[in-house]
């Protein structure tokens, strides 16, 4: 399976859908409305039985305003927008089948001839999505990759009116773009609390699948909180079975009141068509970065200053936590938040901001979108005990740095499961074949014995080990004294740094 964008839809597969649909339904013997069809056999059925018409059962609501979805349908789709974004890139190359594109005839004819008879084209690449108007004096909000580096925007209303947008902003790491266009009185979608949706409600998606524009469809939410997946850099994303497909993009998904709880961003797909799961962004988040990007025109995210990663319970049990619950310092930035308030390596953060905290995810989107200034407390628990910490929270920084060390290229020797490990002191050579800074401190992982549990537990060459069971190890001495006397079937609680990122890792045989 792959993860597919549902839009931007290129408006040329409208059409071939549209020429494919025909065909299947020709084929199926399916008859356009009002088409007469084969004459029918006569046949007589003595005393027929008139019985009355069942009329089709309502789908339950629960917990909603008590109206029906044709009533929910028809008070969002006016509010619900198709996008045609056109961008522009220049080209050298000629028409597609010309012979001037052949050497040998721009050789035989001359250069002058080819140019005047072949100039340079600018193609254009068009495609489709969708947005909601969430202000009636025309805030669109739509997907990023929807209208990103678009040259023209295009957006067409429900009632067949069409006006040129213009992009107030757009962020990327959300997938995140806001369009306005000028008109008043407009309809729009009242914005629900992303933060009470809950898995099992109905949830119906608007927007324009394959260009088919003002398209409903209806399906629950299958869960919260999705993220990991790869679509954006901050994710928390609502998972629904709603069908969703290309052109869906940027459009919305409501709730049974007919509240705006996401964007559609995502499907999850094999074929590149709807397959039951679709991923929107939640209106909580939109509306923040939507907030932001009208205000200023760009996005501002707090920064903690640490280095987080999932409390599995092998690393729970290392830190003598019964639950997994939580979230596991890794590493602490230099002259940051967390330095400045004494946070360490090893804390599992619970609680921030007066809200749990169970996933790395859930924590850094929640500080992302703290204002910077803000004043926050985060609880934490540090050797087993229950500690307050009270800091300020920062704008984050466009670029984290490093720290680091040196050393020669002696071998070590270690017993236990770090025996199948084959680990060095940094130099200059293998800093540059690894790619870090020659002045980190510690030792790299040069070879891993294939099949060793080393290997299987996740340990890759280019790993430098910082600790091994809380002990620091900053030269290969200090590695050889903390992993030594390691009987075979001893656990390893490993901190590594990889790619600029320390985490833990548990060896265990």
């Amino acid at each position: 399976m792959k993860l597919v964008r549902a839009g931007l839809l290129p408006l040329a597969l409208v059409t071939g859908g549209i020429i494919i649909g025909v065909v299947v339904a020709s084929t199926l013997g399916w008859l356009p409305a009002g088409t007469a069809g084969p004459e029918p056999i006569p046949t007589q059925i003595p005393n027929p039985v008139v019985r009355p018409v069942a009329t089709a059962p309502q789908l339950p609501i629960t917990g909603g305003s008590g109206k029906n979805f044709v009533e929910i349908a028809k008070s969002v789709k006016p509010a619900v927008v198709n996008i045609a974004a056109t961008r522009t890139g220049k080209s050298g190359e000629g028409p597609h089948g010309s012979p001037l594109e052949d050497p040998f005839f721009r050789k035989f004819f001359g250069d002058e001839l080819f140019k005047r008879e072949n100039p340079q084209r600018e193609p254009k690449e068009r495609g489709q999505g969708s947005g909601v108007i969430v202000e009636s004096n025309g805030l669109i909000v739509t997907n990023n990759h929807v209208v990103n580096k678009a040259d023209e925007i295009r957006v067409f209303l429900s009632d067949k009116r069409e006006f040129k947008g213009k992009l107030i902003g757009t962020d990327a790491k959300t997938d995140i773009a806001i369009v306005k266009i000028e008109a008043t009185g407009l309809p729009t979608i009242p914005w629900a609390d992303s933060e009470q949706l809950e898995v099992g409600e109905y949830v119906l998606a608007v927007g324009s699948p394959f260009g088919l524009t003002q398209t409903v469809t209806m399906g629950i939410v299958s869960a919260v909180g999705r993220a990991s997946m790869g679509i954006a850099e901050y994710e928390d994303f609502i998972q629904t079975d709603a069908a969703i497909n290309p052109g869906n993009s940027g459009g919305a998904l409501v709730n049974v009141r007919g509240e705006l709880v996401g964007i559609n961003t995502a499907i999850f797909s094999q074929s590149g068509g709807n397959m039951g799961i679709g991923f929107a962004v939640p209106s909580n988040l939109s509306r923040a970065i939507m907030d932001q990007l009208v205000k200023t025109g760009k996005v501002v995210r707090g920064w903690l200053g640490v280095a987080i990663q999932d409390l599995t319970p092998e690393l729970a049990s290392q830190f003598g936590i019964t639950e997994t619950k939580g979230v596991l310092v890794s590493d602490v930035m230099e002259e940051s938040p967390a330095k400045k308030a004494g946070f360490e390596r090893a804390d599992v953060i619970v609680e921030y901001d007066g809200k749990p905290m169970d996933s790395p995810t859930h924590l850094r989107n929640a500080v992302a979108q703290t204002p910077v200034g803000k004043k926050v407390s985060v609880k934490l628990i540090r050797d087993k005990k229950l500690k307050t910490m009270d800091l300020t929270i920062v704008e984050q920084p466009k670029s984290l740095g490093q720290s680091g060390a040196e050393g020669n290229k002696e071998s070590a020797a270690p017993t236990g499961i770090l025996s199948d490990l084959d680990v060095r002191e940094l130099n200059d050579e293998l800093a540059s074949r690894y790619g870090v800074k020659a002045t980190e401190r510690g030792v790299v992982v040069v070879g891993i014995k294939s099949g060793s549990t080393a290997e299987e537990m996740g340990v890759r060459e280019g790993d430098i080990i910082l600790e091994v069971n809380r002990k620091t190890v900053t030269s290969l001495k200090s590695y050889e004294r903390a992993a030594s006397g390691l009987a075979k079937d001893q656990a390893v609680l490993l901190l590594l740094k990889r790619k600029g990122q320390a985490i833990y890792l548990t060896l265990r045989p």
